[in-house]
């Protein structure tokens, strides 16, 4: 199967599923469960893609197991944060917003996100039609940086998610482990993982495509969807928030700032 193809069908599949994701949050009022079926359902674009191309087998293989556990692991965590909670603020504050045409405007937003996915799926793309296979160097480095973003992402999640549990730290700001030397080191691994697809593509014409995931992500997180519409909420709801700003790195972990 060509790319082209592939990627077309994995487009309309994507529309249909968050065309029917949108019929279900106009009854429940919660579009913030649309975060963990992104997650899946770009990971299974990873493993329609490995299955589908004619490329290097390892290459096809790699793209598969790490796009298809990335999209598991964060798709699950992604569950278990909103299952049964209340909307996510952004999302509640894009129905305010929005007001009587908050069911269409919706409808578009969501299925904006199909766009954003197939443009992603291109890291999974490329090194799974590659025709030559990857070199050992580059598979190894490709591997490291993919272990380095999931098992960090994983564990930034995991310090946050033990924050939260605790009665005490009600209405704080979490500084523990990886977020005392980031605002949102979740965020930094998030566009690391992305990264690994590119060492992956190395020596393919097509190589420069991967380029665009990783930095797509970024612009996401940092000027859009991410960081500013969560800091808009956390500045005014968690006491210390905006000293947190002032001191702490907001993506790249680094030495916090004092004075």
């Amino acid at each position: 199967m060509s790319p082209v193809v592939a990627a077309s069908i994995a487009f309309v599949l994507l529309v249909a599923l968050f065309a029917a994701f949108w019929v279900w949050q106009q009854a429940s009022a919660n579009a913030g469960m649309i975060d963990p079926i992104w997650a899946f359902s770009l990971g299974a674009i990873a493993l329609f893609y490995g299955m589908a191309s004619n490329g290097d087998p390892l290459a096809r293989a790699l793209v598969a197991f790490g796009g298809g556990i990335w999209g598991a692991r964060l798709g699950w965590h992604l569950w278990r944060r909103n299952a049964g909670k209340p909307e996510d603020p952004r999302y509640h504050r894009f129905r305010e917003q929005w007001g009587a045409d908050a069911g269409r405007k919706m409808f578009w937003f969501l299925e904006l996100q199909t766009v954003v996915s197939v443009v992603l799926s291109l890291a999974f793309a490329v090194p799974a039609w590659r025709a030559a296979p990857p070199s050992a160097a580059w598979v190894a480095i490709a591997v490291l940086i993919w272990l380095a973003s999931v098992g960090g992402e994983a564990i930034a999640d995991s310090q946050l998610r033990r924050f939260v549990a605790d009665p005490a730290n009600s209405g704080n700001v979490c500084r523990v482990g990886l977020w005392r030397y980031s605002r949102h080191p979740n965020y930094f691994f998030e566009c690391l993982h992305w990264v690994a697809y590119v060492a992956l593509s190395v020596g393919s014409p097509w190589v420069w495509l991967t380029l665009i995931p990783p930095v797509l992500m970024a612009w996401l997180l940092m000027k859009l969807s991410g960081v500013p519409m969560l800091e808009a909420h956390l500045v005014h709801s968690r006491p210390g928030y905006a000293e947190y700003m002032r001191e702490t790195s907001a993506l790249i972990p680094m030495p916090p700032r004092r004075g």
